[in-house]
């Protein structure tokens, strides 16, 4: 794929984020839910790690929801993304964090300085990009030594069954066919994805849980417990881009040992894969 048509998919992907964003701004989560969800991916970050004289970064912030959290741990906070929709989002849901800095940059535009970052995280954002490992690299530039980053790329099912793998196949199929449409069309293709099967097989999960039976193989059990606006705003998320990439755990350690990180370890729950991995 040429330069030219990379800038072009890129861009679209960001006008649907920006939508996104617009459309459903995560104002309307409850404190409870949002923790419980930031928890998921925060579960391997080192433990009282953050303190007030530490400036980190959020890169592809999106709605901010994972700022509201980091920003009053911590002396600064760096909120980068290319959407400028989703930036006013986020600039209205951090609107009383007065340490938080706002970049209407990508990852690969070099909004803050090198060596200058104390830790980041990156959640959701490199699997929607054409060049994932330039991304990562811009990431482990503007780290200091000895600071952590929180990675989280879409996993290509490299733990989960043969049969898992087809009904993603079939998925992916309807997720290109969607992401075509308007954006008003497509918000109302993912509400109806998210209502008739989002909450049903969601829903069927939390009732097999009751009865001690398995579910870590069922189709959607991670919003077993979710509300169902996390459901519509990922089914959107999910179905709506126009660009999707998916990588096994050893590419995404490969790709983050190329960049120059190292003590890399990957969280064993929900969601696939969350990463955590250091500059020394």
């Amino acid at each position: 794929m040429s330069q030219k048509n990379n800038n072009d998919l890129d861009q679209k992907v960001i006008e649907d984020f920006g939508n996104e964003w617009s459309n459903y701004d995560q104002s309307s989560i409850n404190n409870k839910d949002l923790i419980k969800a930031f928890n998921q991916y925060f579960s391997i970050f080192p433990k009282n790690f953050l303190s007030k004289n530490m400036e980190g970064f959020d890169m592809g912030c999106g709605s901010g929801r994972w700022s509201k959290i980091i920003a009053p741990q911590i002396k600064k906070l760096n909120c980068i993304d290319p959407s400028y929709e989703a930036l006013n989002v986020a600039k209205k849901n951090l609107l009383n964090n007065k340490n938080v800095f706002f970049y209407n940059k990508g990852v690969n535009e070099n909004s803050l300085e090198p060596n200058s970052q104390d830790f980041g995280y990156c959640l959701g954002v490199l699997h929607h990009i054409t060049e994932t490992q330039k991304g990562i690299d811009s990431c482990f530039n503007i780290l200091k030594k000895n600071s952590p980053f929180l990675i989280y790329l879409y996993y290509r099912f490299d733990n989960k069954p043969f049969w898992f793998r087809l009904i993603w196949k079939l998925s992916d199929f309807l997720r290109k066919l969607i992401s075509r449409f308007p954006f008003p069309i497509k918000k109302i293709i993912t509400y109806i994805i998210a209502l008739f099967i989002y909450l049903p097989l969601s829903r069927f999960s939390k009732l097999l849980n009751i009865f001690n039976v398995d579910v870590k193989n069922f189709p959607l059990s991670d919003y077993k417990d979710k509300t169902f606006y996390f459901m519509r705003t990922d089914a959107l998320d999910r179905f709506g881009t126009k660009l999707e990439k998916r990588f096994t755990k050893e590419e995404i350690k490969s790709m983050l040992l190329k960049s120059g990180f190292v003590d890399i370890q990957f969280s064993e729950n929900t969601p696939y894969w969350v990463a955590l991995a250091w500059k020394k």
